[in-house]
């Protein structure tokens, strides 16, 4: 890595570690020298050592002298360096045998399906090419971004709104937990494996970017633990929040890549956005069933879009050192200069969850009709007589949705309430 570095265009030396570049008379080098290297000459970048004739230890350790600029990460710091570029390095470089595995097996798993799918899609005047998208029927389209390499967080929002504002709901897959497209986007994680197995059809788990909402009343009796209370302490309210599959009680199946091929385009599957309730700009994206999402938006209240504007976030933030350029060339050294590892985002923990004093009345979706089975079913699981459930709308809705679990989300039994 290397704080300066020389530009062939300008013939100009800049220095990596100013505010402007050390040359405030071009305000828009920045964005020049960091744009894709697909997008610009590959040698417009070069290192300075080989500019200036001496010493460039790049062809000894793979690299070449031309450079590309990212942002390291060193001691909480987010500086820009230079760093070499392979020497197999082409302008457009052909994907990865992982990527185009991957891009293949949704095509054809949305085609099994009777769904329309199409590779490499131009989205708004070729601002972003999505990797896949998928039509379901009224015309849901879902651009699969499979981003299995680092991808600044502001390019993670500029590409998500873009594909918004055309009618698109991005869904981003990485194979990493440190990935810095995880929450910033609708998302999904999977695990690494080989391009061989992805083509075979080995089994592709979504582990992480694919959660379900539990709701449950604060009791004694319940299996979870209190949001509020610190401790073994019991509030008597009701919580709400999102669990992977295999914590959640009981334990869900997993989500496979196929399933959500299939229930992203038909609306049975949906992006939900959750606000961090300690931080007003803090949350996540999430994929969740639509009936989580219609529930979820019952409880608080509120609906949460996708992403509408790009964000710079903390993390994503450039620092300028204002040091003086280092003119040696360190390719072949660069392994003792890496940068700090990126934090793992994707955690299996819950997301913080929610908590109200009772349920709200849930929405009036049309009249309700509860069986003689029905209703002998949810006086067996709430604890009260069947005569009691006759008009009880929110039981046999909740005992529709959530079975035998109905008593934790019934509004209308004050057995349930009261905490029998």
């Amino acid at each position: 890595m290397a704080n300066g570095v020389w530009h062939t265009g300008y013939g100009i030396e800049i220095n990596l570690s100013l505010p402007d570049l050390g040359h405030p008379d071009r305000p828009d080098l920045l964005q020049e020298i960091t744009a894709g290297v697909s997008a610009r000459d590959p040698q417009l970048l070069e290192c300075l050592a080989h500019h200036d004739k001496r010493e460039c230890l790049s062809e000894s350790g793979g690299k070449s002298p031309w450079m590309f600029i990212r942002r390291g990460r060193v001691g909480g710091r987010r500086p820009l360096v230079a760093s070499h570029l392979p020497i197999t390095h082409k302008a457009t470089p052909a994907e990865s045998a992982q990527h185009k595995a991957t891009k293949e097996r949704i095509v054809e798993t949305a085609g099994r399906y009777g769904l329309d799918a199409e590779a490499e899609v131009p989205i708004g005047n070729r601002r972003s090419i999505s990797d896949a998208v998928v039509v379901g029927p009224g015309d849901i389209r879902i651009g699969w971004e499979i981003q299995y390499h680092h991808l600044s967080p502001s390019s993670v929002h500029r590409r998500s709104v873009n594909a918004v504002e055309h009618g698109i709901t991005p869904l981003w897959v990485a194979k990493d937990r440190t990935a810095s497209l995880i929450d910033r986007a609708p998302w999904t994680r999977v695990d690494d494996m080989p391009w061989k197995d992805i083509a075979d059809g080995k089994e592709m788990v979504i582990r992480g970017g694919y959660r379900h909402l539990e709701v449950w009343k604060c009791v004694a009796s319940s299996e979870r633990h209190c949001l509020i209370s610190e401790g073994a302490g019991h509030c008597g309210a009701i919580h709400a929040d999102w669990f992977v599959p295999a914590l959640c009680l009981p334990e869900k199946k997993p989500v496979v890549i196929e399933d959500l091929v299939l229930r992203s385009a038909t609306g049975e599957s949906v992006p939900v956005y959750v606000p961090s309730r300690g931080n007003g700009r803090a949350g996540r994206h999430m994929w969740v069933s639509a009936d989580d999402r219609e529930l979820w938006q019952d409880l608080i209240g509120e609906k949460t879009p996708l992403p509408a504007a790009p964000a710079e976030e903390e993390d994503d933030v450039i620092t300028f050192a204002e040091q003086e350029i280092g003119r040696d060339c360190r390719a072949g050294e660069e392994g003792w200069f890496v940068s700090d590892g990126r934090p793992i985002r994707d955690h299996d923990q819950p997301v913080g969850g929610f908590t109200l004093t009772r349920m709200p009345v849930p929405r009036s979706r049309g009249p309700m009709r509860i069986t003689a089975v029905e209703r002998a079913a949810a006086s067996a699981a709430l604890g009260c007589p069947p005569w009691e459930l006759g008009l009880c709308a929110g039981c046999s809705q909740m005992m529709r949705r959530y079975g035998r679990n109905a008593a934790m989300y019934c509004n209308v039994c004050r057995a349930v309430l009261n905490g029998r």
